[in-house]
């Protein structure tokens, strides 16, 4: 029935032939994955809250959005890629309060922890992209821009909003030859792109890539996330624990997101220096993880939702087991040791580097522009064993100015990219 809709839509009689079997199969592959998440809810917790919040999402709308309100959407996959939008929709309301924020995640991870987020008006779940589903949503809000954000493409979503003629915009976005817009098989993926009124790309490479490949309605802005991190530099709270713990020592390494092979590392180097302190704030704060650090550390540690601040100064880890803090916490360093390097691959390294701090971390951070960037520049440092963080750590504890001007640096030079999407966004035209 799904392909027979398509096969009659007269909005369709101009796509080329070639097109018309991927178009079908997305349809029944869309419907396929919609019954996916059903049956995989019965058993994972996280495919639970993704179908009821999508079940949920038409109610929202209905009790939330305002009949005569226009709205610009914003769509984020999960938490990562709205951190990345964010310091476009607080700049955009910051410049035109009178602006309505429309906020969809498609994760639970990013949904549950940002549902209460006070620069959108509305947020919610994007529905499965199913026409039927597109066709309703469109119908329940008024939507005068769309800006999906780095690697979001929904093609019912998109050939839906270009028939609409609502203008649609992808920022921070990042392209590399193995997508599937680029295979022998992905014609019709790759039209998709042209779907969009501007693709804001993160680097050269991509541009590069789509221009090869006939698109030509990108140009490079930068990632946001350098104008995120650049922002919560500036609102960084002071921390009276912190400050007290690292009175009186200039060496002092704040580790930001470890895991255990981190931690393992750093505690060894913590007890063979005796006049170096040491910041541990752990990707998982749970009990079990936090005993191990301890166990790890032995007596001088202290946890900081137990501390005291009159009591601390003489203690030589602080134990962060609480969220929140990291990004305020990397200000009282002298070196950033990011973890994940030893897994999957490193956390943030932005958020240390905007401070003036080197970043250290493991041997996994191929896949992350910045880290090679700050590597080559002098101001990141990847270490593989520990021998070659001691003699690393040794090196910059005693002098870390030049690596530390090079990584504030980097981040300096490359913020700016929320601005120049917004004046391409064009707010006094946004007909609200």
């Amino acid at each position: 029935m799904v392909v027979l809709e398509y096969y009659m839509d007269t909005k369709l009689k101009a796509t080329p032939t070639k097109h018309l079997l991927p178009l079908c199969i997305y349809q029944i592959g869309i419907s396929l994955y919609g019954l996916m998440i059903f049956c995989a809810g019965i058993f994972n917790e996280k495919a639970r809250k993704l179908r009821k919040g999508q079940a949920d999402t038409f109610k929202s709308l209905k009790e939330k959005v305002q009949a005569d309100k226009k709205y610009v959407w914003f769509h984020a996959a999960s938490l990562g890629e709205f951190e990345q939008g964010r310091p476009v929709i607080e700049q955009l309301k910051k410049e035109n309060p009178e602006i309505n924020i429309l906020l969809t995640f498609f994760s639970p991870s990013g949904y549950e922890i940002r549902k209460n987020y006070s620069g959108a008006d509305v947020i919610c779940y994007l529905p499965l992209d199913t026409r039927s589903n597109v066709k309703s949503f469109l119908n329940s809000v008024q939507i005068t821009k769309a800006i999906f954000i780095k690697y979001e493409f929904w093609p019912n979503f998109l050939m839906a909003l270009k028939k609409w003629d609502i203008p649609v915009y992808s920022i921070s976005a990042i392209f590399r030859p193995e997508q599937v817009f680029f295979k022998w098989y992905g014609g019709w993926y790759k039209s998709l792109l042209k779907s969009f009124q501007h693709i804001f790309v993160q680097d050269n490479d991509s541009l590069r890539l789509l221009e090869k490949n006939g698109i030509d309605n990108a140009v490079v802005a930068g990632d946001t996330r350098f104008d995120r991190v650049s922002d919560l530099a500036k609102q960084a709270k002071d921390i009276p624990i912190v400050e007290s713990f690292v009175k009186g020592c200039t060496k002092v390494i704040v580790a930001g997101s470890s895991w255990p092979k981190d931690e393992e590392l750093l505690v060894r180097y913590l007890k063979s220096h005796a006049d170096v302190k040491l910041i541990l704030v752990p990707h998982e704060i749970h009990e079990a993880h936090i005993a191990g650090i301890i166990k790890q550390t032995g007596e001088n540690h202290v946890r900081y939702t137990q501390a005291e601040i009159k009591d601390i100064t003489s203690e030589r880890c602080l134990i962060v087991d609480t969220i929140g803090l990291l990004s305020s916490i990397y200000r009282y360093g002298q070196v950033a040791y990011i973890g994940g390097g030893f897994g999957v691959g490193i956390h943030n390294t932005l958020e240390a580097a905007v401070w003036n701090l080197p970043v250290v971390f493991g041997p996994n951070y191929q896949r992350f522009r910045e880290a090679r960037e700050l590597i080559a520049e002098g101001g990141g440092f990847s270490i593989n064993n520990y021998e070659e963080l001691e003699t690393l750590l040794n090196r910059l504890l005693a002098d870390n100015t030049k690596a530390a001007g090079i990584a504030g640096e980097y981040v300096k030079r490359n913020t700016g990219a929320k601005n120049l999407i917004i004046k391409t966004l064009n707010p006094q035209n946004f007909n609200v």
